[in-house]
């Protein structure tokens, strides 16, 4: 067997960084590596990790809610720089009349990053996320958002007349999905002992998303990392010269999916496309060697994925990092997702 740097950076983390992990290699289109790592949780309640486990995608989900908004771009039911108040009739007549379906994706909108669930617990999320107040005028500037994407999901809703999880299941394929059924709970990589509800295993860790019912715009979805490949996949085909997308996940036209990942929006930390962060310094989470032109995202939990059109190379690495705690000693530099991801390159972009 091949010995990889990623093979030895993951073991050498497993049960220290993550209890369970899966990551994900393709170049040019095909699998080149794909492994597990691990298990559930860290004690007499772990399962094995297996190659097709689900995990808790926490801010992942803001991506194939993107293509969600995307897809109905291209079907004509909504349009990237109308203002969303036509949908969103809570915004007429207010600061946030402005908004357009470009500013939600790009993180634009002016809209507050989040808010404490210890804040919210009595609120309608959904209510409280329309109408928080704005930090920044519409299109002023990045600021990353939540409650944007909660409210991208309710004018998606609204405007395809369907709910979050039946507009995921037309495009994408099972199991993804929100809410998972409660006899695959135990095989899912738990997540945080929060204080409030416990070990978080099988139900979305993200608390503003738990006080929605688990099904959200922003987070809440369950996948595997082919899951995540194949819809990363779409787009970096789409920049590709010569090479099709892959077969049955033609989900936009190539024109929007190139434009999904450019720069939509300019900032020093983190550049955004159409749902997509692209990659701005060697600070980043795709570390060092990824081109300038690379695309991904990351979430909470210990999830994250980059891709490399210079290169035709993309990474999933979905790992439950949150369990050991958000509290604990910060993580050494690099982190282990920038080493993750300068040792794929280093694997396999020879």
């Amino acid at each position: 067997m091949t010995n990889f740097s990623v093979e030895a950076i993951l073991r050498d983390a497993c049960g220290t960084e993550f209890t369970g992990a899966v990551a994900r290699i393709e170049l040019g289109g095909r699998v080149v590596f794909e492994r597990a790592y691990g298990a559930t949780r860290a004690d007499e309640l772990a399962r094995p990790v297996y190659c097709d486990s689900l995990f808790d995608l926490a801010s992942l989900t803001k991506l194939f809610v993107s293509t969600v908004a995307l897809h109905a771009v291209a079907s004509g039911v909504l349009q990237l720089d109308a203002p969303l108040a036509q949908i969103l009739t809570e915004w007429r007549d207010t600061d946030r009349e402005r908004i357009t379906l470009r500013m939600l994706l790009a993180h634009t909108s002016g809209m507050d990053s989040g808010a404490d669930y210890r804040r919210i617990l009595n609120e309608n999320v959904e209510r409280f996320a329309l109408n928080a107040p704005l930090l920044a005028r519409p299109g002023e500037r990045v600021i990353y958002s939540d409650l944007g994407f909660i409210a991208l999901g309710v004018a998606l809703e609204r405007a395809r007349r369907a709910s979050l999880q039946a507009l995921a299941s037309l495009l994408f394929p099972s199991p993804l999905g929100f809410r998972p059924s409660a006899l695959r709970r135990l095989d899912i990589p738990a997540t945080e002992d929060d204080g409030w509800r416990g070990r978080v295993q099988g139900v979305v860790h993200d608390e503003k998303a738990y006080l929605m019912g688990g099904s959200a715009g922003h987070a809440g979805l369950f996948g595997t990392a082919a899951d995540v490949a194949a819809l990363t996949e779409t787009y970096l085909s789409a920049v590709r010269p010569g090479r099709a997308p892959p077969v049955g996940s033609a989900l936009l036209p190539l024109s929007l999916a190139r434009e999904a990942i450019d720069e939509q929006a300019g900032d020093s930390v983190l550049r955004r496309g159409l749902g997509w962060a692209l990659k701005t310094n060697d600070g980043n989470s795709c570390g060092r060697l990824m081109d300038r032109s690379s695309f991904g995202h990351t979430g909470f939990v210990g999830t994250c994925l980059w891709a490399d059109p210079a290169r035709d190379l993309q990474g999933v690495l979905l790992t439950n990092a949150l369990y050991f705690g958000r509290d604990t000693a910060p993580e050494p530099s690099p982190t282990l997702r920038q080493r993750f991801y300068e040792a794929m390159v280093e694997d396999f972009s020879g």
